[in-house]
């Protein structure tokens, strides 16, 4: 991951981390399931959002660095895994 980005995706994981343990209590206290799972699409969202993160950085880092290299091996490698990475997301 490029240092630049790396303190914002640590800070967003904090929070969905926060999150998480908010939506036990509310199990734990028995609160209204349509409460629960408002918060629990809300962490979704933002799982979403690192994923896109981390995704863009690859892309923008590891990916272009194969391209780069001009390594047809590394480069057939990169693709690979952002086909199988694709492939299991429609899963």
């Amino acid at each position: 991951m490029i240092d630049a980005h790396k303190p914002d995706t640590l800070r967003r994981l904090k929070r969905i981390e926060g999150q998480v343990r908010g939506i036990s209590r509310m199990l734990e206290e028995d609160r209204y399931c349509i409460e629960v799972l408002q918060q629990v699409q809300a962490v979704r969202a933002a799982l979403n959002k690192v994923e896109g993160l981390v995704l863009k950085d690859h892309a923008a880092h590891c990916v272009q660095n194969a391209i780069e290299s001009g390594d047809a091996g590394e480069q057939s490698e990169k693709f690979a895994e952002l086909i199988d990475l694709f492939d299991r997301m429609r899963r």
